[in-house]
């Protein structure tokens, strides 16, 4: 039986949705705990990626929490016919050739939405890699929103919404709270984790 401990204080989807996830990790086993911050407007941030399968458990933990989330694409996938369900999906155009670089091109979306949740991969691949890629901390800090980290742990078979903070702009010290929330958790492949640390702290 799903083991169901979550609070929600964000932008919401759909119910229909909400029972086929509870459906999807109730069949798989899995349990969803954890909290949505308050206020509406965060980064997501999800991690260990080592697998495909991280995908769809994702989605149903998402869709459990009942979170309507944005993810970010080249621009040139958002053209004509296929705009509307770009955009029908969550989907936010970045250009990437714009004076105004990512960061700032999200952050200008956030300060101009009441409610925005901008899901992250900081790892970028199921690949192992040697760091994680800073988008996702330079985003919320700029925009002065939450970032919020969520694992599929497999050993324990829970999807967990957990640490929220606003970012200090003391890189260490933040990346620091991350590694601590994320020790112990364990992909479905572990051996392919990425190591939870940027480049930008090393600077």
């Amino acid at each position: 039986m799903l083991n169901y401990r979550i609070t929600h204080h964000g932008p919401t989807s759909g119910f229909i949705k909400y029972w086929i996830g509870r459906i999807w990790m109730g069949v798989s086993g899995w349990d969803v705990v954890g909290q949505v911050p308050v206020g509406g407007k965060f980064v997501l941030v999800g991690a260990p990626h080592t697998s495909n399968w991280d995908f769809p458990f994702t989605l149903a933990a998402v869709y459990i929490f009942r979170l309507r989330i944005s993810w970010l694409g080249k621009d040139t996938l958002f053209k004509k016919p296929f705009e509307g369900v770009m955009r029908w999906l969550g989907g936010i155009p970045i250009n990437r050739d714009s004076e105004h670089g990512v960061v700032d091109q999200i952050a200008g979306r956030f300060r101009e939405s009441d409610r925005l949740v901008v899901a992250i991969g900081p790892s970028g691949t199921r690949k192992k890699k040697d760091y994680w890629k800073s988008g996702f901390y330079w985003i919320a800090h700029t925009a002065q929103v939450p970032i919020l980290c969520g694992y599929l742990d497999y050993s324990r078979k829970e999807a967990c919404l957990g640490l929220s903070f606003l970012p200090t702009g003391d890189i260490r010290k933040d990346m620091d709270r991350i590694r601590d929330f994320y020790q112990g958790i364990q992909g479905k492949h572990p051996e392919l984790t990425t190591s939870i640390r940027l480049v930008d702290e090393e600077t």
